[in-house]
């Protein structure tokens, strides 16, 4: 598996098997970019459960009851259940990023073993959600399974993004010393995303009312995620104007310093307002939005040779590429 304590992608390798017919390269990053749908799309559906109390609308595991695969119909069972028919959806999602990584042509060695993370991630998700299930729904499970997706859209990305290119050594657009300032603000995002469970494991919002809540008072635990909010959003301003002292108009800042002020308007106001779960759903969009921007402008930062194998495609104007993980 990946070091998670790295930000930067490293080559990749064009195997001995490429063939003259397979894949595309444009045709996989489609791939690759249904795939980062699909887990996108099943952390808001886990949200919707949360936040409908549907938690426990299957009280077993894999099966909805010892007696049932499948609930008889009803609300809060199938929106549970649907959850889970949806995390097959994405399996087959992820095994065609697979697939598809060893018919591309030409192959290169790099995606295959980033596509095989996306299903290590993915079986992980899965058996981490029978878990949570089975002990009803305890808040670290809970984070847990949060961060978890998380950490599986940010090997999305790094796929993604090394499709993009050739095998050849990524470098870097900016000096080291705003590429470095880059890696923190991406770390200050990872932050805030893990205080924001730790608000999501302490208020209202359980999935259930049966499940524990942690033993943190909430105004502390707020306090806390505002603070690295603010965090990241001056890192974001402060890496923006070191970057227009040192001439690089600094234009991938633009919409994760826009969605960070919003995401801060809306999350005071959802607290001042008890935490109705239609703005927390909202947040919830937002922070996941706001982390693939970060993700997004990062990767930007680095740029790699342009696949010759696609001579009728046009290099991207934005920077492109490098990444977020020694694979």
């Amino acid at each position: 598996m990946p070091n998670p304590g790295s930000l930067d992608i490293t080559d990749g390798n064009t195997t001995d098997g490429d063939t003259a017919r397979g894949v595309s390269p444009r045709a996989y990053r489609r791939v690759v970019l249904v795939a980062g749908a699909l887990l996108t799309l099943i952390v808001f559906t886990g949200a919707l459960v949360r936040l409908t109390e549907s938690g426990l609308g299957c009280e077993d595991w894999p099966t909805c009851s010892e007696e049932e695969f499948a609930p008889e119909w009803g609300f809060h069972p199938w929106i549970e259940f649907g959850n889970r028919l949806l995390s097959g959806v994405v399996s087959v999602g992820v095994g065609l990023a697979v697939l598809q990584a060893y018919r591309r042509s030409p192959r290169r060695t790099d995606l295959i073993r980033w596509s095989w993370y996306l299903v290590a991630g993915v079986v992980a998700q899965i058996v981490l959600g029978g878990i949570t299930v089975l002990l009803d729904l305890h808040p670290l499970l809970v984070s847990s399974h949060f961060l978890l997706s998380m950490v599986l859209l940010w090997a999305t990305a790094v796929l993604f993004f090394k499709a993009k290119g050739d095998h050849g050594p990524p470098t870097p657009t900016l000096p080291p010393h705003l590429v470095k300032h880059s890696r923190w603000t991406v770390i200050a995002t990872s932050a805030l995303l893990f205080t924001g469970t730790m608000v999501t494991g302490t208020g209202p919002n359980s999935g259930d009312f049966r499940a524990d809540r942690l033993g943190f008072d909430l105004g502390d635990v707020a306090r806390v995620h505002g603070l690295t909010a603010w965090v990241t959003l001056m890192s974001l301003v402060m890496l923006a104007v070191r970057m227009q002292r040192e001439g690089t108009a600094p234009t991938a800042l633009q919409a994760p310093i826009g969605v960070a002020v919003l995401q801060g308007l809306l999350g005071y106001i959802q607290y001042n307002l008890g935490l109705p779960p239609t703005l927390v759903m909202a947040h919830i969009v937002g922070a996941v939005v706001f982390f693939l921007l970060v993700l997004r402008m990062h990767l930007g930062f680095f740029e790699r040779p342009f696949e010759g194998a696609e001579s009728n495609e046009l290099p991207p104007r934005v920077h492109p590429d490098r990444d977020l993980a020694r694979g």
